[in-house]
């Protein structure tokens, strides 16, 4: 099928309301926000921008529906969320096609990666809603004491716009499974498959209030999520900036706060390294979603002695990349998802060369026929040094920063010389120096011989400005819950002065 005509595909039946206990509305104020294309700039829908008083109005749906949610059998939860992965997986190719369209992702990895990765959540946690376990505790003699986990209430999640279909599940298949209600909203730049999700949830049975999805601008309706003293816990991936400001905001009422922030991700490659495997690991890593990645290697830190020969095989590489429409299966990189940030990206190539950086490829939108209006960057290679901005900042494109080191030492201090510690890894066929370094590197996540592997049973999180809580697992089922600590006297005598 021509590009055009799944274009068209893709726009049939958008959603384009709030979901607010059970019913799709339309904002209080009646304003909507433009959804645009990343391909061509074109309109795509106007979707309702929710306000906070419409927040209001979700968080009330969403506590009148929490008792009998966090009530219900466990396994009850679970089978609503495996019928709402089956719902996705046979709607697979619509997904893909509503995720190429809405973000600029290849519909190739749409259809490889993020639909597929979406509904393995949704089922891993489906699985998991029945089988989480409280404790008994050894205490004094007599006594029994056992710890049980209980939902926290209304959990307001906030969304970024770079994996918006994967990341609905990643936020909204644990909170569900442990018995919370969720106040959703996606970015305003990219919620169309949200709202989609939204519509799947109401079919396949998910009670009215339970979930409530409310796209809007952060400044308003994320800020009021922050804000609201009926809301027990906010996750929110995004900006270190902006979680900052969450973390002050959740003083008011002292609400839990689960933070996945920026990231400055070193990707090492030992001399001993299979380098053919290490080229494209580190491909992957900086240029898979164009770079739009929290995780992303965009600190590459090579040997110097084989520092040109990689270097070598990698330009080559990024200068081969198929720049294109999204919905074309031979496209291998899709636009950055909007003009400010295909803007902000470039303008880190002006300061790479104010600092005294060489541009070794790309470094500008591809002047290429057919893709003038869309918002691409070429993928882009810098060697600079480690006090440079451009290997410290996060750029968040497909903007990778090569650095040289000359022993193991230099290579851990440059590692770890950053305020970030989300993801790492390394190249290296040395057993010692791997555990060695996967030990010494301040990250939450450390991959060897591969990059950006991620799965619903493995914690995704990270340390320092990179926020704090974890993202999928079993431990994300303790950030969605709360301990309860219960004491029975079964056997123990009362001390004689408190008799009476």
């Amino acid at each position: 099928m021509a590009t055009q005509a799944l274009r068209q595909e893709a726009r049939a039946d958008l959603q384009t309301k709030l979901l607010i206990g059970g019913q799709w509305v339309d904002s209080l104020s009646g304003e909507t926000i433009e959804v645009h294309n990343p391909y061509d700039g074109s309109v795509i829908c106007a979707i309702a921008s929710a306000g906070e008083a419409d927040v209001d109005r979700a968080v009330e749906a969403a506590q009148a529906a929490f008792p009998a949610w966090s009530s219900l059998a466990a396994s009850e939860r679970g089978r609503l969320l495996l019928k709402l992965a089956d719902r996705i997986e046979e709607e697979s190719e619509a997904f893909a096609r509503l995720e190429a369209l809405d973000t600029g992702h290849p519909i190739q990895d749409c259809r490889r990666l993020d639909v597929p990765r979406t509904v393995l959540c949704y089922r891993y946690f489906g699985g998991m809603a029945d089988k989480l376990e409280g404790s008994v505790v050894p205490v004094d003699a007599g006594f029994l004491n056992y710890v049980e986990r209980e939902p926290i209430g209304v959990v307001g999640a906030i969304a970024p716009w770079n994996f918006p279909l994967m990341f609905t599940s990643w936020k909204l298949a644990p909170a569900l499974a442990a018995g919370n209600t969720v106040v959703f909203k996606p970015s305003e730049l990219t919620p169309l498959s949200t709202l989609r999700i939204g519509e799947l949830m109401m079919e396949v049975g998910f009670p009215a209030g339970v979930i409530n999805i409310v796209p809007g601008y952060g400044a308003t309706a994320g800020q009021r999520i922050a804000d609201h003293p009926g809301i027990g816990k906010v996750s929110f991936t995004g900006s270190t900036a902006i979680g900052r400001r969450i973390v002050q905001s959740s003083a008011g009422n002292l609400k839990k706060v689960q933070l996945e922030l920026g990231g400055k991700g070193p990707n090492i490659v030992f001399p001993d390294a299979n380098l053919a495997a290490a080229v494209g690991g580190a491909a992957f890593g900086i240029f898979h979603n164009q770079g739009q990645a929290c995780i992303a290697g965009s600190r590459i830190l090579l040997h110097e002695s084989i520092a040109d020969e990689f270097l070598d095989r990698f330009s080559t590489l990024a200068r081969s990349i198929r720049l294109g429409d999204p919905l074309d299966p031979a496209t291998e990189m899709g636009p950055l998802t909007s003009r400010l940030h295909q803007e902000r990206v470039l303008s880190f190539v002006d300061i790479a060369r104010g600092e005294g950086g060489q541009v070794v490829s790309g470094g500008a939108a591809p002047g290429v026929a057919g893709l003038e209006d869309g918002y691409f960057v070429q993928p882009t290679i810098v060697r600079a040094e480690p006090s440079h901005r451009v290997a410290r900042e996060e750029v968040f494109g497909p903007f990778a920063t090569i650095l040289t080191f000359r022993d193991d030492a230099e290579a851990l201090a440059i590692a770890n010389d950053t305020e970030y510690g989300l993801g790492a890894g390394l190249w290296t066929n040395d057993l010692t120096r791997a555990h060695r370094f996967a030990k010494g590197i301040h990250a939450g996540m450390i991959w060897i011989n591969c990059y950006k592997r991620v799965h619903p049973g493995s914690p995704f999180g990270g340390f320092g400005a990179s926020g704090y809580g974890r993202e999928m697992g079993f431990e994300v089922m303790r950030e969605y819950t709360q301990p309860k600590s219960v004491w029975i006297n079964v056997d123990a005598q009362i001390p004689p002065f408190y008799a009476r």
